[in-house]
């Protein structure tokens, strides 16, 4: 299948470029030393792991759509992992992150479980959400992941009450709220943005802008398609960052993120990202012409870090391929995980509706372990 060998396909185009560098003489045969864009070894090291965990496991998830074990909507982050991975290597465990349907991918960068994230999108009790929630409904009290939302524009307003918390309690926290550019219109937006900046909640706002809202151009849905200058009007700062640059988004997501939690101010971010199918695995993307995403494919974040790890001889390409073996292993580990857990009984639709009972809604025995 094609969107098995995707992956693949990237690692092997990624070496040969490295390779073809290393012929040409521009690169030494020891390990350079320092850092790559900005990033050390290390953190690039860390980084390319888990974007390769969202990948591999979105395909997955593509597959088992493909053969009817996932229902309803499926959104994949395949595109955009740079913007989560490097965001979110700025966040504390106090911090609070919302985001929208597209929720896999945060959900698996800030440590979720690939067998309770699969087991969620087949509909299964051992899911994260206890099978209730399915692909658009990710949740993790445990990592403060408030949820994917299905409704355009419904984080917000828990977004910024999760940075008005944290300064009731004087938690030191921030609240992460991602977006897509197509809810930048919604009357929410700008209410909660306002409320933010009114009450100096330490909230930001950040918009993945894909380019697309389903299968509009946002060129023609937004008038004003400069997301970060709507900052203005609220009197607080706006960034614009190339959010295909992983190096980049790190970089100033750093300073964003120190700044909000030390002024205790709202920020918001724009995003420039690309997703590489369409809006949903359902959706063909006739709208969008071959040779225009073939040319944000050239700027695949996860090729990039693997073709810098190389030429830079911090990883080979055999430890590369032995890397990708190992997360396929994981996520097909997952995969029958969830296909041997149960689905949830009867009586589970009317459980965690109360309070009292969301406080034992991740009982050890009904939940499988984190992988």
């Amino acid at each position: 299948m094609a969107i098995e060998k995707a992956t693949d396909k990237v690692i092997e185009k990624s070496s040969e470029k490295a390779v073809k560098s290393d012929k040409s003489g521009s690169k030494k045969d020891q390990p350079s030393q320092g850092q790559i864009s900005g990033l050390s070894r290390e953190k690039l090291t860390t980084m390319l792991e888990k974007m390769l965990v969202i990948r591999n496991f979105e395909e997955a998830s593509i597959k088992a759509y493909q053969q009817k074990k996932i229902a309803g909507f499926l959104h994949t982050y395949i595109g955009h992992e740079a913007v989560g991975v490097g965001t979110l290597d700025h966040k504390l465990p106090q911090d609070s992150v919302v985001t929208t349907y597209r929720c896999h991918g945060l959900y698996l960068t800030l440590g979720g479980g690939m067998r309770e994230g699969m087991a969620e999108l087949f509909g299964k009790v051992t899911g994260c959400a206890r099978g209730k929630g399915g692909s658009m409904h990710f949740f993790s009290k445990e990592l403060n992941y408030l949820g994917g939302h299905g409704i355009v524009g419904g984080q917000f307003g828990i977004g910024i009450g999760a940075a008005f918390k944290s300064n009731y309690n004087d938690e030191n926290a921030v609240s992460f709220i991602f977006f897509g550019d197509g809810a930048t219109p919604q009357g929410t937006f700008h209410e909660c943005m306002n409320l933010a900046a009114l009450w100096n909640l330490p909230a930001i706002f950040i918009c993945e802008d894909n380019q697309y809202g389903m299968g509009t151009a946002n060129s023609r849905a937004i008038a004003n398609t400069d997301i970060a200058s709507k900052a203005a009007a609220y009197g607080i700062k706006g960034y614009t960052i190339d959010g295909m640059n992983l190096a980049e988004v790190n970089e100033v997501m750093k300073h964003v993120v120190n700044e909000t939690r030390t002024k205790r101010r709202p920020a918001l971010v724009h995003m420039k990202t690309y997703r590489f199918f369409g809006h949903s695995v359902s959706d063909a993307g006739l709208y969008r012409s071959k040779e225009e995403v073939d040319s944000y494919k050239e700027q695949d974040p996860i090729g990039v870090a693997i073709k810098e790890l190389v030429d830079n001889k911090w990883m080979s390409e055999d430890e590369v391929k032995t890397l990708q073996k190992s997360i396929k292993a994981r996520i097909q580990d997952a995969v029958d995980f969830a296909d041997e857990s149960p689905e949830p009984p009867l009586e589970e639709l009317t459980r965690h509706v109360f309070r009292d009972e969301v406080e034992n809604m991740y009982d050890p025995a009904n939940v499988g372990g984190a992988n």
